[in-house]
């Protein structure tokens, strides 16, 4: 009787192990399930706009406070942004002409890193009229993106910490 429970798992520990390792079938459902909620959930074009408005904002009052380091940051995670848009929308067709910001933001992040702050608010403008100039192109003309008056939010301190 004491036999019969030990060839059940004898018989059960071989079956184990006569089985094929399914890793590759395992492997290629993940990377389909991975694809399947990029493909649902990936931002939109206005989603990507919106991120980029509120950086545009910060990296003005970044700017302005001589706060070098966050506006390094605030205009990485705008080139970031149309990394992104350039990445992911390459369907709309408004993402042909997103190329006319790279110079502008290339000028601004220059005046970044030479910590000027008169070349900065210069570039800055120059960079907000090429957000304006691409939405006219693409007759988004009703979206003006303007330098910011206020701060985009009220819970950033944008001094320089020492």
């Amino acid at each position: 009787m004491k036999l019969v429970p030990s060839i059940v798992i004898v018989l059960f520990f071989l079956s184990a192990c006569n089985q094929q390792p399914a890793k590759d079938k395992t492997a290629e459902n993940l990377a389909a399930q991975i694809q399947e909620i990029k493909d649902k959930y990936r931002p939109g074009l206005g989603e990507y706009m919106l991120g980029i408005q509120l950086h545009h904002s910060k990296l003005w009052f970044a700017g302005i406070n001589n706060n070098w380091k966050l506006a390094e940051y605030e205009i990485g995670e705008i080139k970031e942004s149309f990394d992104g848009i350039k990445n992911v929308e390459t369907d709309r067709p408004e993402v042909k002409t997103i190329d006319m910001i790279q110079p502008p933001l290339d000028s601004l992040a220059n005046a970044i890193t030479q910590k000027d702050e008169v070349a900065f608010k210069k570039q800055f403008t120059i960079l907000t009229s090429t957000c304006n100039n691409c939405h006219t192109t693409n007759k988004f003309e009703f979206n003006v993106i303007t330098i910011p008056t206020a701060l985009p939010v009220t819970n950033q301190d944008f001094t320089v910490r020492q």
